[in-house]
């Protein structure tokens, strides 16, 4: 009942204000479980695709959505989890990778459809970065659902990282169609199984967005501009620190 709630309070405004375009919506089924694997642009790709779906689509997020003290807190609990989406504990890599597998299990043995980014995080600079084998590969051999690649279009150019202001313009959303992974069924455990079914997804959805593909992990990337970032502040303020001790009198 919430989550059809939050569908008409959030998703109909959400489309009628941004005009998303879909194309492939034929390619998600229209009752049972599968496993929709998108790329990860912006924090609102967890609203543009469920918005233009019939059917219920849930995700998982970070813990801490949901267990921030105070109003606002449980504001925002009950927020998330009226769009779809299920908590789960990063505090610990591989506890995080088993929480994420598990709850993506049990969606799926509901017969409901499990969204996923297989980047593990958003982009940091719009390109399509590799995808990480313990979620998606593990859940869809597990289960035998089919994965439904997904590109969302232009959405981090709606709402880039550290802007609260989204910007009206028409997003995008490619739905491929589903991949059969059955010929791999029984082998979840084999990590050379897991690494070919999560490069085949990742290909399609690069097929689908269009996307440059950088072979390494977003989050490698993303501590490697952190690193960059911090080397040219330090770097700048020495250069300060020189200009001032040169101003200085002898």
């Amino acid at each position: 009942m919430l989550y059809g709630a939050m569908k008409v309070t959030i998703g109909g405004p959400l489309r009628l204000a941004f005009r998303p375009w879909v194309e492939g919506l034929e390619n998600v089924p229209a009752e049972g479980p599968a496993i929709l694997a998108s790329n990860h642009l912006s924090f609102s790709d967890s609203f543009f695709l469920p918005a233009v779906l019939d059917r219920k689509v849930t995700f998982i997020a970070k813990a801490e959505y949901f267990t921030t003290p105070g109003v606002k807190g449980r504001l925002t609990a009950a927020f998330f989890k009226g769009v779809g989406q299920l908590p789960v504990d990063r505090s610990g890599a591989r506890g995080a990778g088993e929480a994420a597998v598990k709850s993506g299990i049990e969606v799926l043995e509901r017969g409901e459809l499990f969204g996923i980014y297989p980047e593990g995080t958003r982009s940091p600079d719009g390109r399509l970065y590799r995808g990480k084998p313990g979620g998606l590969a593990r859940v869809a051999l597990a289960t035998g659902a089919p994965v439904i690649p997904v590109a969302m279009i232009d959405t981090e150019k709606i709402q880039p990282p550290g802007k609260i202001v989204p910007k009206l313009m028409r997003p995008g959303i490619r739905i491929g169609k589903p991949l059969d992974f059955s010929r791999y069924q029984g082998m979840e455990h084999d990590r050379f199984v897991l690494r070919a079914v999560t490069d085949e997804v990742m290909y399609e959805i690069m097929k689908l967005s269009g996307q440059e593909y950088v072979d390494m992990y977003a989050t490698a990337m993303k501590r490697q501009l952190a690193e960059a970032a911090k080397a040219e502040k330090a770097a700048r303020a020495k250069l300060a620190q020189a200009a001032r001790e040169q101003r200085q009198p002898e």
